[in-house]
């Protein structure tokens, strides 16, 4: 069982949802979290929150980490925390809910260089620093769409699909030694990155929709256990292994929800 406690994490996307929710629950258990994000409001809100004796600091660090001197300035925060880092949470992600063709070309690049390219570029900043820990976590944040290629979410299951590839081959790649390399997938979440059009077909499909605080303790628990993958809510399990193993069975249940889909992702471009 990893202890956190009385150490530091790296957690991208702090000011956000799932984000948020990951830097109380950390900081209320002795964890000193070094929160990075651009919104410099919210990650002061996170700071200026306090805790009783014995919880953790949170560091707040405003950097765009796609772009070499926000990492640059992440990994400063790192040298200079006072608990030696034992764990990273890529959590940072953007999506842009529409159909492709109508998707402008910025915002394809922003999801694949926000989700994919800078947890890459951290992660091999940061690797010799976390292999000379006796124990240590690497977790990506993903999605469920990074099991399943979802009509509207096209340049977002990109990114998704990306992570789980690449933790998947660095889990592999240092297999025999004390880093453990988490990916987990949630699936809908009530947060600020869903716009209304995308909450309209959720709610139309009966799609569950967690909450940000139950996710964020179901991921502590699976780093403190050292999984590896942890797919969240059903049939989203369910459906994922359907996906890998028969994906034309998924074809067909998604080209049913296709005329609405398509309704709603026109909706989020008006």
């Amino acid at each position: 069982m990893m202890q956190l406690a009385g150490t530091s994490v790296l957690l991208t996307g702090a000011a956000g949802g799932i984000g948020a929710a990951l830097c109380a629950e950390l900081a209320g258990t002795g964890v000193d979290v070094v929160a990075v994000g651009r919104d410099a409001p919210a990650l002061a809100r996170l700071a200026a929150r306090g805790g009783a004796p014995g919880d953790g600091h949170v560091v707040p660090v405003t950097a765009d980490i796609t772009r070499p001197e926000g990492r640059a300035r992440v990994l400063a925060a790192v040298a200079a925390a006072r608990a030696p880092l034992r764990c990273v949470i890529h959590n940072a992600g953007v999506s842009r809910f529409g159909l492709y063709a109508e998707i402008e070309p910025a915002a394809i690049i922003e999801q694949v260089e926000v989700n994919l390219l800078a947890p890459m570029l951290l992660t091999q900043a940061l690797l010799g620093r976390l292999l000379r820990e006796p124990e240590a976590a690497l977790v990506g944040i993903g999605s469920t769409f990074g099991s399943i290629g979802y009509p509207g979410y096209a340049g977002y299951c990109a990114g998704k699909f990306g992570l789980r590839g690449f933790l998947e081959a660095l889990a592999r790649e240092h297999a025999d030694t004390a880093l453990r390399v988490l990916h987990v997938a949630p699936r809908a979440t009530r947060t600020s990155m869903n716009p209304a059009a995308a909450t309209a077909l959720n709610r139309e499909l009966g799609v569950a929709i967690d909450e940000p605080d139950a996710v964020a303790r179901q991921i502590i628990a699976a780093i403190r256990k050292g999984r590896r993958r942890l797919q969240l809510g059903w049939p989203e399990k369910f459906y994922t292994r359907v996906n890998g193993a028969l994906p034309a069975l998924v074809d067909r249940s998604i080209a049913r929800q296709l005329p609405r889909i398509r309704r709603h992702a026109r909706l989020a471009a008006t």
